[in-house]
């Protein structure tokens, strides 16, 4: 077999083979198939697409290239979530722990930060002492005592995927459905969680910024997960906004743990319910309704049970509870700037990936891996679309460090709010359910 002929035959549009996937893939892995090769393979892919079958051989090729994550030793029912990325995305903060505490076993892989897209690492980082890097041993007996670990991944996790994405950045195909479904499913399944929740993001500071596309990735890695053998549901979110109120690392904290008393922001709490009403529909009985999951759901909030779990998990995982029980001792900025409309009207729209970048620039986030993360700096938004403002009203509060220059900063976050004269509509937050 000739990866020439291989990449000749998906170039023309025809349907691969398993084991000349496996070909591609294996070769490139261990160093046979050279650079220059996979890049064309990949363009191939982009430009002719892969169906169904091949996109599961793909994913499964990659999953096994690398170590395998087995989590034989957690009794109980064990899920993972994964969200496709955002702004203000803090998501997995509160759901482990409310999980957790509805009985389920949470053992959750997460990344770090880069570009306007924040890191659920980087975010529990911001609790000093919060360890991500547990043997293997103490990351299931973590899961089994508190419920819920989420530690960062391994450094031989997929490494097809680490080696691929690195091409793909670099040859104009990192929007392929195919690519970008076996890139996320490929971690996914190389953990052995029995269920797997998908935030699949759509908008503006989204990775698929158009409906139809983030429909059809949601549908296809939903499909690839059932044919692994595993119980997938996805939500398809609205990133248009940003999540919740707070963009920053020690601020997002502060706000999981608001949200975790039952006192977070709106959007934020109604996406982290409807994350969990749909893991307890796909893993309780078919007589659980959703008006008992729901009341499940809030009980588990209101009676702290919820919160209960996040303190247990930052002590087991080596953090600084006392941060956690008194927020006010997380990182916080020496500064605060507001950030002032010019005009006066509604609220028409907010450039998703403008607000991430701004946040970015202020530094707390990664414009290269090799960049350096302030804790303490972010954003917090006062307004959202549909919201009417007045001439000199504030938009935002801009959380600095004022030994830094933050003025490109600062005018980047204005560009990212439209005002118009007439009243618009609030964006719904929750757009389809694909199980």
């Amino acid at each position: 077999m000739r990866a020439y002929d291989v990449i000749k035959r998906k170039r023309d549009g025809e349907k691969l083979t398993q084991e000349e996937i496996q070909f591609i893939i294996n070769g490139f892995v261990r160093g046979n198939l050279p650079d220059y090769q996979m890049s064309a393979f990949l363009m191939a892919v982009f430009l002719k697409d892969m169906d169904e079958e091949e996109t599961f051989w793909l994913t499964d090729t990659m999953r096994l290239s690398g170590d395998l994550i087995d989590l034989k030793g957690i009794t109980g029912t064990t899920v993972d979530k994964h969200s496709t990325g955002g702004v203000g995305d803090k998501t997995s903060l509160v759901l482990g722990p409310l999980l957790a505490a509805l009985g389920l076993r949470v053992a959750k892989l997460s990344g770090r930060g880069l570009g306007h897209t924040g890191g659920t690492i980087d975010k529990l980082e911001a609790i000093k002492g919060f360890s991500c890097d547990l043997s293997a041993k103490n990351f299931v007996e973590a899961v089994n005592q508190v419920g819920v670990a989420i530690i960062g991944q391994t450094g031989n996790l997929v490494p097809a995927d680490k080696k691929i994405y690195a091409l793909r950045d670099v040859t104009a195909t990192i929007d392929s459905i195919p690519l970008i479904a076996a890139s996320i499913m490929s971690k996914k399944l190389a953990v052995a969680n029995k269920v797997l929740l998908l935030d699949v993001k759509v908008g503006s500071g989204a990775f698929m910024k158009k409906l139809s596309q983030a429909k059809k990735l949601a549908e296809l890695m939903v499909r690839i997960g059932q044919q692994a053998g595993r119980k997938v549901v996805a939500v398809l979110s609205n990133m248009d906004e940003p999540l919740g109120v707070m963009i920053g690392n020690a601020l997002e904290v502060r706000e999981a743990i608001d949200t975790l008393k039952g006192r977070g922001p709106a959007d934020f709490t109604q996406l982290v319910k409807t994350l969990a009403l749909q893991a307890l529909l796909i893993t309780e009985d078919k007589e659980v309704t959703k008006q008992i999951a729901s009341s499940r759901i809030e009980e588990a909030i209101t009676s702290g049970k919820a919160f209960e779990k996040f303190v247990q998990m930052v002590k087991a995982q080596g953090g600084d509870v006392k941060m956690v029980e008194n927020p006010s001792l997380l990182p916080t900025a020496k500064e605060i700037i507001p950030l002032r409309t010019e005009t006066s009207g509604y609220i028409s729209r907010i450039d998703c990936e403008e607000v991430g970048l701004s946040a970015m620039m202020l530094g707390a986030g990664r414009e290269t891996k090799e960049s350096v993360i302030d804790m303490s700096v972010g954003l917090e938004l006062l307004k959202h679309v549909g919201d009417k403002v007045e001439k000199g009203g504030i938009l935002a509060n801009l959380h600095v460090n004022p030994a830094k220059d933050n003025t490109k900063a600062i005018d980047r976050l204005m560009t990212a709010f439209h005002i118009t004269a007439k009243k618009v509509k609030h964006l719904p937050l929750v757009i389809e359910i694909v199980s």
